[in-house]
Parts: structure tokens; sequence; C-alpha cells
């Protein structure tokens, strides 16, 4: 089979297209015809050598989510079965999804519902399924309340900005670096569209709630960022971290924690987040919000972002893309 590998960690250039056996199912496992694999921006992570939760061994191929056809059961499997189109994550730690054929576990993959493309699909674990989580067990969104999504053109910020106002929220800030973007967010459903690449946005923020701050916010743009992001939060507000595009684990000032812990200590939670850290440690929670998130996309009520689709050969170029913030949506490999 094609599939992209690397073996070494650096820029978009070490992502190969190489001819590899074609793998085979063992217990418990299901084999993919990969239609579509998403790029995440954890793909990306585990290419550069950031600080990542799970080993990334050499070679490697990358790639946690793809949709395809089941091909193959391994043994004790019996279901879903071959010929079913599913979508979900692939390998024992979130890798082998860029290739022509993928390996999942079968409780990890779903059929695709009626009326929704591989495209789409592919997308909707990573991003979508982070979102949930985020919204409902971390910051326990609800009717009244008020978020700050940032990236909210991206795969996790068009899921969030969607699902906060299905929770009820009354107040969704929507962050992103253009007025194309930003008119995405407004788009689904948000309530106002900041310029957070600008150095007055919390204040914006905070204007835009009547100087309380907002109970819910989200931060993935590094820790040069996150004492910003905390000056958004009102009394009691929940600050849920997802990653570092930035790429670094440097630049963060021990003084913006001060106020959060001892003065004046407003009762405020500061939170890291791993989807695969749920997926390992709370699988029920992760499952029961996977499903719920799946049945918002078959009703309609949360629409899954644009995709971009490259051929599998670009996958450098896709990588490319993302790191620079060029994108919307969700981009998607083709085998």
């Amino acid at each position: 089979m094609k599939a992209i590998q690397m073996t070494e960690q650096g820029g978009p250039e070490v992502l190969r297209l190489v001819e590899l056996p074609d793998p085979q199912p063992g217990p418990g496992q299901v084999l993919i015809r990969v239609e579509s694999a998403a790029v995440n921006f954890s793909d990306v992570m585990r290419r550069r050598g950031d600080v990542y939760p799970v080993a990334t061994p050499s070679p490697f191929v990358p790639g946690a989510e793809v949709a395809g056809t089941v091909v193959a059961l391994g043994p004790g499997v019996d279901g879903p079965a071959v010929g079913t189109k599913v979508f979900g994550s692939v390998g024992a730690d979130g890798s082998g999804g860029y290739a022509e054929l993928a390996l999942a576990y079968a409780p990890s993959v779903i059929p695709i519902p009626e009326g929704l493309d591989s495209d789409a699909a592919a997308g909707i674990v990573v991003s979508g399924l982070a979102a949930t989580v985020i919204l409902t067990e971390l910051i326990g969104l609800g009717k009244g309340q008020s978020v700050f999504i940032p990236a909210a053109a991206g795969g996790v910020g068009q899921y969030a900005v969607q699902i906060a106002k299905l929770l009820g929220a009354d107040t969704v800030i929507a962050g992103a670096s253009t007025p194309a973007k930003r008119q995405i967010a407004l788009d689904l459903g948000a309530d106002h569209a900041i310029d957070y690449t600008q150095d007055d946005w919390p204040e914006e923020v905070r204007e835009l709630t009547g100087g309380v701050g907002v109970d819910g916010a989200l931060e993935m743009s590094g820790p040069a960022r996150l004492a910003q992001t905390l000056r958004v939060l009102a009394p009691f507000g929940r600050l849920v971290v997802l990653g570092s595009v930035s790429g670094t684990t440097e630049g963060l000032d021990p003084a913006a924690l001060a106020p959060l812990l001892y003065d004046p200590a407003p009762s405020q939670s500061l939170i890291g987040f791993n989807l695969g850290i749920w997926f390992e440690h709370r699988l029920p929670e992760a499952g029961k919000a996977l499903h719920r998130l799946v049945g918002w996309v078959a009703s309609g009520e949360v629409r899954t972002p644009a995709t971009s689709p490259l051929p599998l050969a670009e996958a450098a170029e896709a990588h490319r893309l993302l790191e620079t913030g060029r994108t919307t949506g969700k981009l998607i490999l083709k085998p």
C-alpha cells in the first residue's frame, strides 16, 4: 500500500510517500480501506517533535482518524461487517491514518450516518469530540452562560461554536484572525467575533460581557497567550488548554497565575485537556459524548466543517497550510 511515512522529526519535508506492506488485522481489529484521512494539529506536533503525551516511534505513519470501508475483520471481531462505511480513530496510539489501508480497534469506529460523506466524517472524532467533551464535561456550559472560542473557523472551533449554542449558551464570543474567518463563526451562530491577534482583545471580551468576563474559555495558542486568556474569565470561570499551536511550552509567566491562585483567587479553574487520555481513562464518558455528537450531526443540528481535500502525496503541503493558519475547516488527505 501507499502511505506517508517519516523516519525523523522535523519540518513538513520529512513526510514522504512510500510503499509499505499491507497491514493485517489482529485480535479485536478491523482493516479499513481509507477514503479520507483527517489532518489534525496533533499530527503536526508529533512530526515536529513537540511535547506530546504519547511517544512517536520511528519510522512513523501519522494520521489519527479516517473514514473508509471495512475490508477485513481480525480474530474475535463480528462487526462492523465487511463493506460497512465507517469513521473513527485508528492505531493503538492515534497513528497509521495517512495510508491506503489502516488498522483500527472495532470499538473505535462507527458506521457513517446516512447523508454524510467520507470527507466530513473523517474529521468528526478529534475535532468534534474534543469540542463536545470540553464544553459538556470540563466547562459544563449551560443555559445563559458565556464562552470564548479561539480559532473559531478551524475544526475544533467550528464545532465548539455550534455546540455552545445547542447547550444554551447566551453569549458565544469567537476569536479569529481575519474578517472572512470571523464571518464563518458568525454564520455558525456566534454572537460576536473579534480579532484575537490584537493586543487589546481581552478588554473587548470583557466589554462584550458587561465587564464580568466569560464562564468558559478555550486556549490553544501556547503559554505566551495564556495570561491574556485568563484575563477574560469571570469568577468561577473555567479555562481549558487543548494544545500549543506555537509548538513550545516556553514563555509561561508564573506571575500570570498569581491572581488565579492567590490574589484574588476568584475560584477559577485551569484545565489541561488531551482527548487520548479520555479514551484511555474515561472511555464510557468519551463514548457517550461521541454518540451525542453523532446524533447532532445526523439530525442536522451540528454542521460538519467544510473540508479541503488534497492527494495523499501532498501531506507535507497540508502540514504547511495548517501550521501557517491559512486554512478553515478540515484538511483531508485522499489516498
